[in-house]
Order: structure tokens, then C-alpha cells, then sequence
């Protein structure tokens, strides 16, 4: 008997459908999972930026999560944008105490590729000092790293600042490295990993795709390594697997133009997104 098996996002919406919440219920869905979801706030973007954003109140993301945890468990839990301090010790405090043992994966999502900041100061303290540690793992890019690590000083190195964070009780760190430049042809992330003091920091490699077709890979890729710890995944296979996803999904974005900036990665490709297609023409595979 087919069962489901429920992944939860906590996370923004995005109107244009490329990141945010629905970024993550497309990855959450293509990879096999059931998506359910809490929203923290309502950006207005698209492809080109962020324009502004409306923060949930937080009774209200609080009623969403536990009216989710009273009638379904999830596998795995997945979070994004936490916009404002209330909501971060909202989430904290019922994780804390109602999701104990569940696979978390917290993208500490505070600053828009266009630049417009999307948690406040007070709201960053408390992520990283009640929401964070309860995480199976992190996954900043470099600039969030830094963001996170503001006491190693700003020309501290990136082993310096993954110690800070474990330092301050954070288990797994994996470094995205998808959005900086490189001329070496492959995007380099670092998996720092827990209670493993001879071989603790993993470098993964994936090949860069050329694409402007990039909006929304950080959520895509925490998703999916939810998704993947939902399955039983270990979490060094869990990152792997996503990163392949990732991949994947911006190899089958590259080529359509969607949007005037930065279009979204092509979260269905596969069998079943051609399955679906061949339908139109009355075609079977």
C-alpha cells in the first residue's frame, strides 16, 4: 500500500512562482514527497527583484504550524524566510517542543539577489540563536555565512566562521557556492558535518550550468535536501541527491525565457513532465 510522506515548508510566498514557498512545493512534489506549507510572509517580486514584502503575524504563522503538526507529522521540515523576530521565536518555540527528531533544514534566507533585505536585525538573532541550532542542517551561501558570523570580523576565513557556528551549537553547515563567480567550470558547496573530527568537511562538486535562469535555487535546493532526508536519505546522500536535483533543474531551465531577469529553474523536468506533455498529442510511453 502507497503511503505519503509529508514534507512541511515554512517559508514566503513569491507571486512570480520561481522561489519561496512555491519553489519549495514544486521540489517537495517532483521528488516524490507531499508538500504542505506555512506562510511567514507575502513578497511582491518577480524575476527582476523584490519590491517589498508583508510580514504573517505571528499568532497566525503559529496557528498555521500547529494546526499542521495536530493532524499530520512530517517526515522532514524545511524553512525559509523568517521575516521578523516574533515569528522566529514563534517557529523556535513549537519546533522546540512539538517537532523533536524531525529532519530540519533551515535556509537563513535574509538578503534577495536584488539586494532587498528580508529579515530585520532583531529577527536574524534570534534564527541563528534559538532557531538554528534545533536544524539537521544549514544552508547558507557566503554571504548569509558572513551575515551569520558578524564576531569573526569581515576578513575572517570560511573555516573560521563555520567554528563560530558550531561553536554556538549548530550541528551541519553546508556552504552553498552556487552564486559565486568562478572560472573552474563547477559550483563548489562545503559540508561541514557533526562529531566528525577526522573527516569533517566534505568539498562537493557539481557542474556549473550557464544560465541567467537561477531564481530560486537556494529554496530549491534546502527543498530538496528536505525532501531527500524525508526518504531516508543519510544526510551527506540527502545533500548529494538535491545537488543532482538542483542540476538537473537548471540544465532543463536553461533555455526558457520566462519573465524579463533572472527566470526560474524548471522544477518538473523528468518522465513524468513528459508524460503529462505527450498527453496533448495522444502519444504513450
Amino acid at each position: 500500500m502507497k503511503r505519503y510522506i509529508p514534507v512541511l515548508t515554512i517559508a514566503g510566498s513569491d507571486p512570480s512562482g520561481g522561489a519561496g514557498i512555491q519553489a519549495d512545493i514544486k521540489t517537495i512534489t517532483s521528488t516524490g514527497c507531499y508538500a504542505m506549507s506555512v506562510i511567514t510572509a507575502l513578497t511582491v517580486q518577480n524575476t527582476v527583484g523584490v519590491a517589498t514584502s508583508m510580514t504573517v503575524p505571528a499568532d497566525t504563522v503559529a496557528a498555521q504550524l500547529n494546526a499542521v503538526l495536530d493532524d499530520i507529522t512530517p517526515a522532514a521540515i524545511k524553512i525559509g524566510m523568517i521575516a521578523s523576530a516574533d515569528n522566529a521565536h514563534a517557529v523556535a518555540d513549537i519546533l522546540a517542543t512539538r517537532a523533536a527528531g524531525i529532519p530540519l533544514v533551515v535556509d537563513p534566507v535574509m538578503v534577495s539577489t536584488s539586494g532587498h533585505r528580508l529579515i530585520d536585525a532583531e529577527a536574524e538573532a534570534i534564527v541563528r540563536n534559538e532557531l538554528l541550532p534545533l536544524a539537521t542542517v544549514i544552508t547558507p551561501n557566503v554571504s548569509e555565512l558572513e551575515a551569520l558570523t558578524p564576531e569573526v570580523g569581515e576578513n575572517a576565513t570560511v573555516d573560521s566562521r563555520l567554528e563560530a557556528l558550531r561553536a554556538a551549537g549548530i550541528k551541519s553547515i553546508l556552504v552553498t557556492g552556487g552564486d559565486t563567480d568562478s572560472t573552474e567550470g563547477y559550483a563548489t558547496d562545503l559540508l561541514l558535518l557533526p562529531d566528525d573530527p577526522v573527516n569533517d568537511l566534505l568539498t562537493l562538486r557539481a557542474d556549473r550550468v550557464n544560465t541567467a535562469n537561477t531564481h530560486g535555487t537556494g529554496c530549491t535546493l534546502s527543498a530538496a535536501i528536505a525532501s531527500f532526508l524525508a526518504l531516508g536519505f543519510p544526510l551527506i546522500d540527502a545533500v548529494k541527491a538535491a545537488k543532482s536535483y538542483i542540476t538537473r533543474a537548471l540544465i532543463a531551465g536553461a533555455d526558457v525565457a520566462l519573465g524579463h531577469g533572472h527566470g526560474p529553474v524548471n522544477h518538473t523536468f523528468g518522465p513524468r513532465r513528459t508524460r503529462f506533455l505527450d498527453h496533448k498529442t495522444g502519444s504513450k510511453r
